[in-house]
């Protein structure tokens, strides 16, 4: 196996990936006439363009995380403990910042320099091009602890300083010099932003109070104060109506008009948490939001009374996923439960295919009223632990069947439709602290079966939600707790494990008992059921012969999750030793294995095996990997007893290429050359021969093309001959002065027709003034340009007869359509 860890599978992208804690940043890039919302992930940020949400760019990783993000027109800042690094084009770092002894938690462009400010009270200001310290501000963090930055519109050199004591400092960064001091209202400042009007800026508290303030005269104009807790982030609308909205650490938002000084609308749980940022989009009606649940969204204002809706969202689990499965033959939709409670589709082939199926409720009706007392909360379900679904009947009735932690009722969901199904199963005669532990549907998509923590296992019609009956004496199928529950493609048997240590087989019509065996957990396909044991041990049992046929050890630590491959030859296992190993079952012998930095909790294949999907402990997304083995050929050999896993890097995201990439604005030139392959080796051009075989003759060929003489103007000539006013067509004679360049042009134009010339020769044959002739060059020139003018009588009396054809074409041409219209109306 090769050094760089796993043999047969390679990192490839996650999903489910958005946003974090840090605020966001929107710029707009001139060239492409577009906004760009970048947010940070991690130890690297995105950028998505506001139109579509689509990702156009991911930065490369820093060496640790995010903690603020800022934008100008060229670059983009990045903070990451105590360095800034400054990116260009969305993805390269072309300069870095040294000089913080505490984390930055502030950055602010302004022109051509970078201010920022740490946990420590040092506020430096950067020259953004060369990288130099420009200036540096200590304060004390007992009384002057720097909490927000803006840079007043029209205050030249000026930067606005909020502190978490309420105080504000006006400063001039290019004199270092304080300006003036406001007071403050009593109250950390926690956000400060810059109104559309000169002079006055808004200011956000930790006590829930908005003050709009001019800086100018010291003067507040008004205050608003919500309910919701702090202020996290203030933003003023641009396109007209004079709202501020103003974000809330519950994930509400409130909008307050400006000159009625109240309360216009609200959005309710906007967020599920803390509101990171929010922005207006300049002089348009839309808003972008993100939080710390992984969501980007963007809300517009069109409904009635100022309220905003939801026009577009990425969004991924708030909370980590705790399992994962393939939804359909295809492979390219992975179901996904979080410990948040949502339930999730991710699309491996684009993100616009994503599916949110949302939170279950416990009782629809009381949700919709909303009148009787009841909290959003208490309305929720709890996370979802374990789920099955099925896509043959998707269409028809609900697919998916979910069990949820602490609930002995499942529920079941709509794929189609994106929501919870109508139906709540549970047994008719259970125990009150029993709960729900294992789900799995038939390959028809008719029934579920659902074993309980009391021993029994219902089976359920999924098209009408009854119980249509339960296995075992005295409706208990197990004497523990049901650990796994799983059915035969033909539903002629339905396997069940518990805590008793026993594997049943059961015949799924007349659920009688035929077969029981030691077991924890099952995993059935084609013919073969995956067993993982309380000892960390694997054992596959044969579904004919019901007997173990092979057995597996290797694992130090639960083993979470398992999944075959689709032609059944491999097992993966996923474990809380931070494992994922591949088992081959003809061979009996582990042929794959390698480490990641966070336990696997969920493992699943695609149905065409191209791609494996992990869930990871304390991760929000989905990660996949491909699978070698369809690429190329992988030599697969029996690991040692002994083997050491080397540790595999997690994929990171990647920028879909169908949309477009965000570039500098200005435009680069130079010339680049390929990467080399080595220092003893020359790169060749992929061109073919013929694009650069003739530059080894480039001199001969500029000497060859080289042009004889200089190009000349051509002749001017009239683009429109004048005609007289009149209802019939005629052309205007020219005046004595521009007789004879008109004729002189007229001449190279007719000449070079012979039949024109010899309609000339006709016309002129009976002339008097011009004699009887053949007419030839030298002889046609000579009499038009005499000054008798028969020349010009002669080309006169030929206009005269084409005006007369044309107009006789004409009266027939107008008889012809008259007669065609009458017809067709008789006709008709």
């Amino acid at each position: 196996m090769p050094v760089g860890g796993s043999a047969l599978f390679s990192g490839f992208r996650v999903l489910g990936l958005y946003s974090g804690h840090v605020p966001h940043a929107l710029r707009y890039h001139q060239k492409h006439r577009e906004f760009y919302v970048v947010t940070a992930v991690g130890r690297s940020f995105h950028t998505y363009n506001v139109n579509r949400l689509g990702i156009v760019a991911v930065s490369n990783s820093l060496p640790d995380d995010i903690s603020c993000v800022a934008a100008d027109r060229m670059l983009v800042f990045a903070a990451a403990g105590r360095d800034i690094s400054a990116f260009a084009r969305n993805k390269e770092v072309v300069m870095r910042y040294h000089g913080h002894r505490q984390e930055v938690r502030l950055l602010l462009p302004l022109g051509d320099q970078l201010i920022s400010a740490d946990a420590g009270g040092d506020v430096i200001v950067w020259d953004v091009q060369g990288g130099d310290e420009y200036l540096r501000l200590q304060f004390d963090s007992a009384s002057f602890s720097v909490s927000a930055m803006m840079h007043p519109s029209t205050y030249l050199n000026k930067v606005l300083l909020g502190s978490s004591q309420g105080a504000l400092q006006l400063w001039n960064i290019k004199t270092s010099k304080l300006v003036f001091t406001f007071p403050g209202w009593s109250a950390g400042v926690t956000s400060l932003q810059q109104s559309p009007a000169v002079d006055v800026v808004g200011v956000g508290t930790a006590t829930g109070r908005i003050i709009i303030h001019n800086i100018r005269l010291d003067e507040t104009l008004m205050s608003f104060t919500q309910d919701w807790g702090p202020i996290s982030s203030l933003a003023f609308r641009t396109d007209g109506p004079p709202i501020v909205a103003s974000g809330s650490p519950q994930g509400h938002i409130a909008f307050w008009d400006l000159e009625r000084r109240q309360l216009v609308t609200q959005l309710r749980n906007a967020h599920s948490t803390a509101v990171a940022a929010a922005t207006f989009v300049h002089r348009e009606p839309l808003l972008v939001t993100n939080g710390a649940d992984n969501a980007i969204k963007v809300w517009i204002f069109d409904q009635e009374g100022g309220g905003a809706r939801l026009l577009r969202s990425r969004q991924g689990h708030s909370a980590p996923p705790t399992t994962i499965h393939h939804h359909g033959n295809d492979g390219k939709n992975i179901l996904s439960a979080g410990q948040d409670g949502t339930l999730q589709s991710f699309s491996t082939v684009h993100e616009r295919f994503n599916k949110n199926l949302g939170h279950g409720s416990i009782n629809k009706k009381k949700e919709k009223k909303k009148k009787k007392g009841l909290s959003y909360e208490e309305l929720r379900l709890p996370a979802i632990t374990a789920f099955s679904s099925a896509a043959a009947r998707q269409s028809d009735w609900d697919g998916i069947v979910a069990c949820h932690r602490g609930r002995l009722a499942t529920t079941t969901w709509n794929y189609q439709r994106c929501t919870m199904g109508a139906h709540h199963l549970q047994p008719p005669a259970a125990r009150g602290n029993a709960i729900a532990t294992a789900v799995d549907i038939t390959s028809c998509g008719n029934f579920a079966v659902i074993g309980s923590s009391c021993g029994r296992v219902d089976v359920y019609n999924l098209q009408s939600g009854q119980h249509r009956g339960c296995y075992g004496n005295d409706e208990k199928a197990h004497s523990g707790a049901v650990r796994g529950v799983a059915t035969e493609t033909l539903n002629q048997m339905t396997f069940t494990a518990g805590s008793d240590w026993l594997l049943k087989f059961w015949r799924f019509k007349t659920n009688s008992w035929l077969h029981a065996n030691s077991v924890v957990f099952l995993f059935p396909v084609s013919g073969m059921l995956a067993l993982a044991l309380d000892d960390f041990t694997l054992a596959v049992v044969d579904i004919e012969t019901r007997r173990v046929v092979r057995k597996f050890a290797g694992h130090h630590g639960n083993v979470n999750d398992m999944t075959f491959s689709p032609d059944g030859r491999w097992l993966v296992t996923a474990a809380m030793d931070c494992t994922i190993r591949t088992w081959d079952l003809p061979s009996g012998s582990l042929v794959d294995c390698f480490l990641v930095a966070m336990a696997p909790v969920g493992v699943s294949l695609s149905p065409t095996g191209d791609f494996l999907a992990t869930a990871h402990v304390d991760s929000l997304g989905v990660y996949l990997w491909t699978n070698k083995s369809l690429c190329g050929p992988v030599g697969l050999r029996p690991l040692p007893a002994d083997h050491q896993p080397t540790e595999e890097t997690l994929p990171g995201v990647t920028a879909d290429e169908s949309e477009q990439e965000v570039t500098s604005e200005e435009v680069d030139d130079a010339y680049r050359s390929a990467e080399q392959l080595g220092a003893e080796l020359v790169t060749l051009s992929l061109l073919p021969e013929s694009r650069w075989k003739s530059l080894l003759h480039l001199d001969v060929i500029k000497r060859r093309n080289k042009p004889v003489a200089p190009p000349a103007a051509p002749a001017a000539a009239p683009f429109f001959l004048p005609t007289l006013p009149g209802l019939t067509p005629r052309f205007a004679e020219p005046t004595p002065s521009e007789q004879e360049t008109q004729v002189q042009l007229l001449l190279l134009l007719l000449l070079p027709r012979r039949a024109f010339i010899s309609d000339i020769y006709i016309l002129t044959r009976n002339s008097p003034e011009i004699p009887i002739t053949k007419p030839t060059r030298l002889h046609v020139n000579n009499h038009l340009t005499s000054e008798g003018g028969g020349a010009k009588r002669t080309l006169l009396r030929l206009s005269s007869r084409l005006e007369a054809g044309w107009a006789e074409l004409r009266a027939s041409f107008d008889q012809s359509l008259c007669l065609l219209t009458y017809a067709k109306s008789a006709l008709l």
